[in-house]
């Protein structure tokens, strides 16, 4: 068996084309969103980058607003609370990390939930929980998303989950009992990960461990969604690191699984880069046409319907 790849490039292009068409349909209504950057954090600075791009080519007002790595929470909270009461801007994100001593999830929480277009409002996490999701994080959107591509039932499958973060692990499982999976959480804590995703439908790997997930751990025929980002040295033939002109080490992408391995056995599998990274971008965008549609008071189509997002 050779697994199908879930081309996510392929997957966004199609949801940012939908995007694209209600975003027209909004107009009179100007979509903007406000990215709040707090310090000088590299990473941060490089998705700034991308999240502008992506704006422009949809025609969405991107501003950004750059404050010191002095700023206190008390100042913080208080721009956050004149975004949530100006009626032009459509979304509020907030880059992490945040600068010590500034408090995530006490500023996320100040976001209003129906501008909080990552999803990571403490309200909108609630909503997945109770069956009713509404404004759900990107990254465990898109790995959903690039699960239902494949059109694998998901009523009585198990699904294992690597990875217990509260933006992408935990998402994820509660979203999967919604499809009345049967859900499994596993993290560092795990005894035997082996025998957990050996027996799966479904995995999920999100920790951040180049070739965790190799072959001999999955089932034949399960989907494997990828959604780990490592950097691992570029190595020569002879397996070298090798370097750019400047001396730096050179790098490429990999996943949390070994693609090699996984794809001799798997049905399906994301590739890094290329699988749930381009869908979560898209979903950026997608959220964004949904807190604007929820603040004109407009209808929405379910999230997360498998009916309109199968290809």
């Amino acid at each position: 068996m050779t697994a199908r790849i879930i081309d996510g490039r392929a997957l966004a292009s199609g949801i940012l084309e939908r995007v694209r068409v209600q975003i027209a349909e909004l107009s009179p209504h100007p979509l903007r969103l406000v990215s709040l950057y707090i310090g000088n954090d590299e990473a941060s600075a490089v998705y700034i980058r991308n999240q502008q791009r992506s704006c422009q080519r949809m025609g969405v007002q991107f501003d950004l607003i750059h404050l010191d790595a002095s700023t206190t929470e008390e100042e913080l909270i208080a721009r956050i609370q004149d975004l949530n009461r100006d009626p032009e801007v459509t979304g509020i994100l907030l880059q992490r990390p945040l600068p010590a001593p500034l408090h995530h999830l006490r500023i996320q929480s100040k976001i209003h939930p129906d501008k909080d277009i990552e999803g990571l409002n403490p309200a909108n996490i609630g909503a997945i929980v109770y069956g009713t999701p509404k404004l759900v994080p990107c990254t465990a959107l898109a790995a959903i998303r690039c699960l239902l591509s494949t059109g694998v039932p998901l009523k009585g499958a198990d699904a294992v989950m690597v990875g217990h973060s509260e933006v992408v692990g935990k998402p994820i499982a509660f979203l999967m009992l919604n499809f009345f999976a049967t859900a499994t959480i596993c993290h560092v804590a795990t005894q035997d990960l082996a025998a957990k995703t050996e027996r799966a439908d479904i995995v999920f790997t999100a920790v951040g461990k180049p070739g965790l997930l190799t072959g001999d751990m999955i089932k034949p025929g399960a989907v494997v969604i990828d959604i780990g980002i490592n950097q691992v040295p570029l190595l020569d033939a002879e397996g070298n690191p090798t370097h750019d002109e400047q001396g730096r080490p050179r790098y490429r992408l990999q996943g949390d699984a070994d693609f090699d391995s996984v794809r001799k056995v798997a049905s399906h599998v994301t590739p890094v880069p290329g699988g749930v990274g381009p869908v979560t971008v898209a979903m950026l965008l997608h959220n964004t046409v949904l807190a604007a549609r929820h603040q004109a008071g407009l209808p929405t189509d379910p999230v997360l319907d498998p009916q309109s997002v199968q290809s």
